[in-house]
Parts: structure tokens; sequence; C-alpha cells
């Protein structure tokens, strides 16, 4: 039986630091070897972890970590949907809590901030790539926090020798596409 941590209500939000890609290989590595949440099957070191942290905040786009007292607890960070310049309006969104500290509203207060930061940025659309139709712990945090589904792309990955639909959600940030962008991004 999986015991579930009670939240620290001493846990931070920050930005994450290079320092901090060890211990966010560590958290994504569960996932990598557990479950279909990423259609990732090697886990990255902690080396490809700080060039993807370097890709992302280069670009200027938020990466943050929930901390308690014992340390880094879960990572969220907001990359390019896609390269092509007409998608600089959209982000794509990545979440992962330490399997230990799942439902203690750190993905809740994480996904928040990242949203929060990303409309701050003048983003108008979010989008949530989700690993796995049974992914029920993501799909409904992105529910509670606004996300609708937009489709599912049936059997897109072949993990643990079976096939796992890509379910998408997108949430509007800001005043999404009722207006036009006021800055360029």
């Amino acid at each position: 039986m999986n015991t579930l941590a009670a939240a620290d209500h001493s846990s931070r939000i920050r930005n994450a630091v290079l320092t901090d890609t060890t211990r966010i290989a560590e958290i994504y590595a569960h996932y990598v070897r557990t479950s279909v949440a990423t259609f990732e099957e090697t886990p990255p070191d902690a080396v490809e972890i700080a060039a993807r942290f370097h890709r992302v905040t280069t670009l200027g786009l938020p990466w943050i970590v929930i901390e308690d007292a014992a340390g880094v607890q879960g990572y969220a960070y907001a990359g390019p949907f896609r390269d092509r310049s007409a998608y600089r309006f959209s982000v794509e969104d990545s979440i992962y809590i330490d399997a230990g500290h799942l439902r203690c509203g750190y993905g809740t207060r994480l996904l928040n901030e990242l949203i929060s930061r990303c409309e701050a940025l003048g983003k108008r659309q979010m989008i949530a790539v989700i690993g796995g139709s049974q992914s029920a712990g993501s799909i409904g945090l992105h529910s509670r926090l606004g996300f609708e589904t937009a489709g599912v792309l049936p059997s897109a990955g072949f993990k643990f020798n079976d096939w796992a639909d890509s379910v998408l959600m997108t949430r509007t940030l800001g005043e999404g596409g009722a207006t036009p962008p006021e800055t360029e991004s």
C-alpha cells in the first residue's frame, strides 16, 4: 500500500536552479521507469536534465520547484509547444511530483504558479500532453485547474509492451484567443 505524505505547510515554490537538476532527474526517473506518464523509456541523467533546463530558461520560460524541509519534492516547467513561430504564444506544461508526495496539494500549487507565470509572460494557451488515458491523477489535476480535453491520440506510444494513448488538454491563459497579443514574445 502506498502511504501518502502529508503536505508540509512550510513548503515553498521557487525558481529551479542548476543544482536542482540531480533531484529533478531522480523524481522524473521514477515516472520513466514505472508509468506511461512520459513516453521516455530511458531516464535522462542530471546532465541531460540540465541541458533541458538551460533550453527552457534561456527562452525566458519558467521552471519551478516545490521544496519542503526534506528538499525538492516536485517540479514544473513550461516549454515551447512547438518550435514554429506561430506557436510562440502557446506553451506546454510538464509537472512531476515525488511519488511519496502525491495528493498532498503540491501539484495543484505548482501548476497554479506555472499558469500565473505564463500569463504574466503574455502566453495565451497552455497545452498538456498527458501520457496514458488512464493517468487519472494528471488528468484530474489539469481538469481542476481549468484545462479541457481537446482530444485523444489513440495508441500514440508503445511502452512496456503495450500501446498508450496521449491525452491533449488545453487551458486559456489571460485573454486567450479573444484579442491579439499586445507584445511579441
